[in-house]
């Protein structure tokens, strides 16, 4: 009798131990955390938190890589200081959670300084940008004054959202609704399919927007902004170490011309145009 217990209980660990094998397996292929693939956050591992859905600055092209203007400027400031590059998709809403988790290095992703100056270390500014309103040609808006009323779309927490809460909250109380979308690849199906009147939306990403669709000519953009905005990388406040370090790198990178040559691959978007070179 208990030599045929001893036989069931070696044959019920087996059998735990072939499933346990097969589920971490499993886990395995269908992606889960494993301790073996994770990413060592080291001092020779430059992890960078962007939106993968905010082109030109950091977004997924059609072979499924993250490209954009910012994560070049990132992987060419890994190269000169020998770091291995991670680009590193975040949920925008919790974009400073990673960062105090040390999950990310630094949030670099058409970053918004302002209204932020005391919330993270940050690089100077590089970019210049405006916020601008994006409509169908056909729509018959052609000045914010004609937004009254309409439906308006923004990505949520976006500068678009800021502006139009803060400075010209008078404006948006205009509009029927101001509906905040998930990202602004929404945002255009919407305005595309007439859900929506218009998006307020950062004025490179309007650019790549319109110019990367077919029917480009069915979409303006409005010459009144909304506001205007500077771009910087952002590290966790205190953070100066790390943060010097980049911005010593970029400050070559500006005086050898390889920023405006990095930037001229995003020409569509407007992006050489609204460098700080000063």
């Amino acid at each position: 009798m208990n030599k045929k217990i001893g036989i069931i209980l070696a044959l019920v660990l087996v059998a735990f131990l072939v499933m346990g094998t097969a589920s971490a397996g499993l886990f395995d292929f269908l992606g889960g955390d494993n301790a073996d693939d994770a990413i060592a956050n080291d001092d020779d591992t430059f992890i960078v938190g962007f939106d993968a859905e905010f082109p030109p600055y950091g977004y997924k092209d059609d072979s499924g890589n993250y490209v954009g203007f910012d994560l070049d400027l990132a992987k060419e400031v890994c190269e000169r200081n020998n770091w291995t590059f991670v680009a590193q998709p975040i949920d925008w809403d919790a974009k400073d959670a990673e960062l105090d988790s040390g999950s990310i290095d630094c949030i670099w992703n058409g970053f918004t300084i302002n209204g932020r100056e005391d919330d993270y270390t940050w690089t100077d500014a590089y970019i210049d940008n405006k916020q601008v309103i994006v409509v169908k040609s056909d729509s018959g808006i052609d000045s914010l004054d004609d937004l009254a009323g309409k439906t308006v779309e923004t990505q949520k927490d976006s500068s678009a959202l800021a502006a139009l809460q803060g400075d010209n909250k008078t404006l948006a109380d205009t509009f029927a609704t101001l509906t905040e979308v998930a990202d602004y690849n929404t945002a255009f199906m919407d305005l595309e399919s007439g859900a929506c009147d218009a998006v307020a939306i950062d004025i490179g990403v309007a650019q790549y927007q319109v110019n990367s669709k077919d029917n480009s000519d069915d979409y303006k953009i409005l010459d009144d902004s909304i506001s205007s905005e500077q771009y910087g990388v952002g590290f966790k406040l205190g953070n100066e170490d790390l943060r010097d370090k980049v911005q010593a790198t970029l400050d070559e990178m500006f005086a050898d011309g390889t920023v405006l040559k990095i930037a001229e691959n995003y020409s569509d978007a407007g992006v050489p145009g609204s460098l700080i070179t000063e």
